[in-house]
C-alpha cells in the first residue's frame, strides 16, 4: 500500500499502468475514496499511467491540521506530483475532486494537460447547508447523514438493479473519518470559483449526471459557459454517473483525453 509522505500530509495513492505513458490522476469526491474509480481504473491504465490517491483525511490518508480549504488540496496534489517526480498531468475530479482540478486548471495551467471535471460546480451549496451538516456529522457520526448521500448519488434505478455496488458505497461513507469528512465539507462550504472560470486556460471536458440533485446539469453548463473552450457532456445518472454509467463515461473521457 503505497504512501506518500508530504510536507503537511500523508497520502495514500496507487499507481497502475506503463510506465512510459501519460498521467492521468483521478481525485475523489467527498466521503469516497479511491475505490470510487474501480470502474475506470483498468480501462484507462491500458494506455495511460493512472494516479489515484485519497483526499486528505479520507481513506488511508492522514488529516493535517486546519484549516482546510481548496487551495490546500490542490496543493496536495502538486506535492504529490513532485514527490512522484512527474512534471505534467491530465486530472479527472469529481465533486470535491472537480473543485480540486478547476482550481488547478486555473492556477497551475502548466502541471495539467487536460481537464475533466465532473458532477461539480463553482459553488456548491450553501453555508446554512453546509454547517448543519457538519453539525450533524460531528454529533450523530457518519450513518446520520448516509442515507440521504446514497439517494442523491445514485438513481433509484440503479439501486434496484445494483445493490451490491451500492451496499459497497455505504460501507465506504460509513467508514469515513468524522473529522476528514468535516474537513473536506468545510472546503466546499467555503470555495466560489465563479470569478475565477475565465481564467481556467487548460482543455477542459464538463461531465455531469443527467439526474444529479446534488450538483444538477444547469451548473455544468454554467461551468462550460464559463471556461473558455470547454466541452459539456451529460451522461445517464445521478451525482456518480462515473459508476452508473462506466462504460460510456470512459469512451468519452479517454476520447478527450486522446485528442492531440
Amino acid at each position: 500500500m503505497p504512501f506518500a509522505n508530504l510536507r503537511s500530509v500523508r497520502l495514500h495513492y496507487e499507481l497502475a499502468g506503463p510506465d512510459d505513458a501519460p498521467v492521468v490522476v483521478f481525485s475523489n469526491s467527498l466521503g469516497a475514496n479511491l475505490t470510487m474509480w474501480d470502474a475506470q481504473a483498468p480501462e484507462f491504465s491500458r494506455c495511460y499511467r493512472v494516479l489515484r490517491y485519497d483526499t486528505r483525511g479520507h481513506g488511508e490518508s492522514s488529516l493535517p491540521d486546519g484549516p482546510h480549504n481548496l487551495p490546500g488540496l490542490a496543493h496536495d496534489v502538486l506535492d504529490l506530483l513532485d514527490y512522484l517526480s512527474i512534471p505534467v498531468v491530465s486530472f479527472c475530479g469529481l465533486s470535491l475532486g472537480g473543485i480540486t482540478g478547476l482550481w488547478l486548471g486555473r492556477h497551475t495551467p502548466q502541471r495539467i494537460r487536460k481537464l475533466i471535471v465532473c458532477s461539480t460546480a463553482a459553488k456548491i451549496g450553501t453555508r446554512e447547508i453546509w454547517d448543519a451538516r457538519i453539525d450533524l456529522v460531528r454529533r450523530e457520526g457518519m450513518q446520520a447523514v448516509v442515507p440521504g448521500i446514497l439517494e442523491r448519488w445514485l438513481t433509484p434505478a440503479f439501486h434496484a438493479t445494483s445493490p451490491e455496488t451500492v451496499e459497497a458505497t455505504r460501507r465506504v461513507l460509513e467508514s469515513a473519518p468524522v473529522e476528514g469528512y468535516v474537513a473536506g465539507c468545510e472546503a466546499v462550504r467555503d470555495t466560489d470559483l465563479r470569478a475565477e472560470l475565465a481564467g481556467v486556460s487548460v482543455p477542459t471536458l464538463v461531465v455531469m449526471g443527467a439526474s444529479d440533485p446534488v450538483t444538477p446539469p444547469a451548473d455544468g453548463r454554467f461551468l462550460a459557459g464559463s471556461i473558455p473552450g470547454a466541452r459539456y457532456l451529460e451522461l445517464s445518472g445521478a451525482h456518480l454517473f462515473n459508476v452508473e454509467s462506466p462504460a460510456k463515461f470512459a469512451a468519452e473521457a479517454l476520447g478527450f483525453l486522446n485528442q492531440p
